[in-house]
């Protein structure tokens, strides 16, 4: 049984910084996408960021040069550093991965399986 689990929320003011993991347990594809979504109150989930099995990363347009994906194939963990923080990055951020097939770089919601229940990230200005 795949199971995510998102861990690194929290609240920081304006400007600062946060790492959000992804601990996926029963997870043994050999080809892989991960990513991660967020969702902020009364809007749609977004596609943040994402990375497959060869290492091969896709972003979101509002978080390039501020956030960075990364992943520890040995830990079985997927990161996000997010920098620069602005109070409209706050969302509840989640954590998915696909069936295998490692397709879902550009964060279409269908190519995912599996998800997280969540870590919230709140921004204040």
């Amino acid at each position: 049984q795949v199971q995510l689990v998102e861990s690194g929320g929290g609240s920081v003011q304006s400007g600062g910084s946060l790492r959000l993991s992804c601990a996926a347990s029963g997870y043994t594809y050999r080809n892989y996408c991960m990513a991660w979504f967020r969702q902020a109150p009364g809007k749609e989930r977004e596609g943040v960021a994402s990375i497959d099995s060869d290492g091969s990363m896709g972003y979101a347009e509002f978080v390039k040069g501020r956030f960075t994906i990364s992943q520890d194939k040995y830990k079985k963990t997927m990161y996000l550093q997010m920098d620069s923080l602005k109070p409209e990055d706050t969302a509840m951020y989640y954590c998915a991965a696909d069936r295998g097939g490692g397709y879902g770089l550009a964060m279409d919601q269908r190519d995912f399986d599996y998800w997280g229940r969540g870590t919230q990230v709140t921004v204040s200005s």
